[in-house]
Parts: C-alpha cells; structure tokens; sequence
C-alpha cells in the first residue's frame, strides 16, 4: 500500500487554499460584479418591456457603444497612469469635423479617415507634452484643450454641420465598417478588434509595462531608469489616436456633425472605465472591464425610454453607479 507524507497532505491543503482563495479573489474583483450588473440590467430591462428584447433594441445599442467605447478604451491608458483626459470628447468631434471639411475639399475619403486619426494623435501628442514635458496637472491640461478642441471645430468648420458621405454613395463604403446594408452591427466586431489589439499592448508590451508602472509608483519607475515623460505622453496619444477612431465611428452611425459638440461624451467614457474597474489613483486596470462598463453605459441609454423614463434620468443613475464604483477602489485600495 502506497503511502502518503505530511507533506503531500501539505501541498494538497495549500493548493486547495490557493485555489478557493483565487476564485473568492475573482468574484470579489469590481470587473466581475460589473458582469454581473450588465446581465442584471439588460435582464431587468428586457423583462420590463417586451419591446426591449428586439433586435432593433440591440442594435441601437451596439450603435450607441462605437464612439464611447474607442473613447474609453484610449483614455483607460491614461488613467492606469494615474492621469485624466477631459478633452477626448471635444477632440473626437473636432476631428471628425475638420475630416468632413476635407472631404467637402475634394480629398478622397480613405485620406480623410486617415486624417482623423492623425488629427486625434496630434492632440494626444499635444496634451502628453503640457503634461510631462510642461508639468501642467492633467485636469488643467486636457481641460484646456477640451476648449481648444471645442472652438477649433466651430472656426474650421465656420459653424456649419458638416456631412460625411451617406451608404450608397461612391465614397460611403466606409459605413459599412460599422453596419452593413442589411443593417447588421458590424461594428461590434471592429471595436473588440481594437480592444483586443489595446489589451494585447497593455499586458503584453513594454508599453503596458511602463504604464503600469508609472501608475503604481511613478517616482520609483523614474529611478528604475525609465522615461517616465516619454511613456506619460506616449499614453495621451493613445487616447488622442482612439479620440480619432472614436470620430471616424460617430460619423459612420449618425453621418451629420455639428460644430461645437462633443463636451460631456469623455464623461460616459471615464465612467465606463471606472465601472469597469480601473482605479483613478493608477496602477490597476483592464481593456475587458472597460468594455463591460461602456456596455452598462450603453444599455443604460437605450433602455431608460423602455420604461417610460428619459434619458436625463441616465445621469442620475450613472452618477450612482460611478459613487458605487468608486466606493469599491477606494476600498480595494486601503486593503492593498
């Protein structure tokens, strides 16, 4: 008879503890109850009105997740360093107008795209420098530039809406990058593209690594011998690049832009991360929990009217939820 020693008995015991342990960890994680508060809403929802659980419903609400999710997924990266882009909104929309400006100049609208994007990594780029290069707090920096977004728009486009091609048009083929003619949301699929690509550069990249680092003890990272400046600016033009996609994404759902708009869309955008789990003070954060609470923002929006409330009602529910989210770091943190 084969026999056993303390010590397997041991190692059996503590990779059982280790194991419950992990998945008390898991359900105790702000990213799992952030699932489970998406299932919830959509459940009640769903059960509330029997026109909720159309597919138009879910349509409407892949649509309203395209720009707010590019714009969450960019300005995660800033966050987890422990800084603040206000100014993603007004720059997404800045960028899409002055793209629709090209494109009434005659420029062929693949370059228009292009330039979008280009314009939001500018911003980015411009919001990095005043913060690591001019030591401007976040807050003051991208709040200015917010502005700067805001009035660039409206001067360019000299407060006029500007349209972008419609489908079916020569130059429309863009549209069907978020919806084909048979109205399926292609778009879904484009923006985990892109979250897949983001979480791949934050976990699997130095990268990452650098924000990470800088978000959880930024001093610390500078006397490791990193850039610090040079990885702080190079999350701001993430975000400024995602602003971009974000535009581009906005005009291919609502094809009109008008000049001036854009301020309050960043908002959706950071409480979607923060209910997705991503710590204000840096350090701790994820692609996947940030779409989840784009997603519960989402559902949010469109469902509200279902039950007979306005969507002015989604601020105040929005508003609890964030206090809630906030609440659960804040408790995460003092037990680190």
């Amino acid at each position: 008879m084969q026999q056993h020693g303390k010590g397997e008995i041991c190692l059996k015991s503590n990779s059982s503890n280790g194991f419950i342990s992990s998945i008390k960890n898991a359900v105790a994680s702000q990213r799992f109850i952030a699932i489970l508060a998406l299932v919830a809403i959509y459940i009640f929802f769903a059960v509330s009105s029997e026109s909720f659980r159309s597919t138009d419903t879910l349509v409407s609400i892949f649509d309203a997740s395209y720009y707010i999710g590019f714009l969450a997924i960019g300005v995660t990266f800033v966050i987890i360093t422990g800084g603040i882009d206000l100014s993603i909104g007004t720059v997404m929309m800045c960028a899409a107008i002055i793209g629709g400006v090209l494109f009434q100049m005659g420029l062929p609208i693949w370059l228009v795209l292009i330039a979008i994007i280009a314009i939001g990594g500018l911003f980015g780029l411009f919001n990095g420098i005043l913060i690591a290069k001019f030591k401007l707090p976040p807050f003051i920096a991208t709040l200015g530039t917010m502005m700067i977004a805001q009035g660039l728009g409206s001067i360019i486009s000299n407060v006029q809406s500007v349209t972008f091609p419609l489908r079916g048009s020569d130059a429309g083929y863009y549209v069907n990058l978020f919806r084909l003619p048979n109205n399926f949301p292609v778009g879904i699929f484009v923006l985990i593209g892109f979250a897949l690509l983001a979480a791949l550069v934050l976990n699997k990249t130095k990268i990452g690594r650098y924000i990470f680092a800088i978000g959880s003890n930024r001093e610390a990272t500078r006397l490791s011998g990193v850039n610090v400046n040079r990885w702080e600016t190079v999350a701001y033009i993430i975000s400024g690049l995602f602003a971009g996609i974000a535009g581009i994404a906005y005009a291919a759902t609502y094809t009109t832009i008008l000049p001036g708009e854009g301020a309050g869309f960043e908002l959706d955008a950071i409480a979607g991360v923060v209910i997705g789990g991503t710590s204000l003070s840096g350090g701790i954060g994820s692609i996947l929990g940030t779409v989840i609470g784009v997603f519960i923002m989402s559902v949010l929006k469109v469902g509200l009217p279902y039950i007979d409330l306005q969507p002015h009602y989604q601020l105040f529910i929005t508003g609890i939820v964030l206090i809630i989210a906030v609440y659960f770091d804040v408790r995460r943190r003092n037990k680190l």
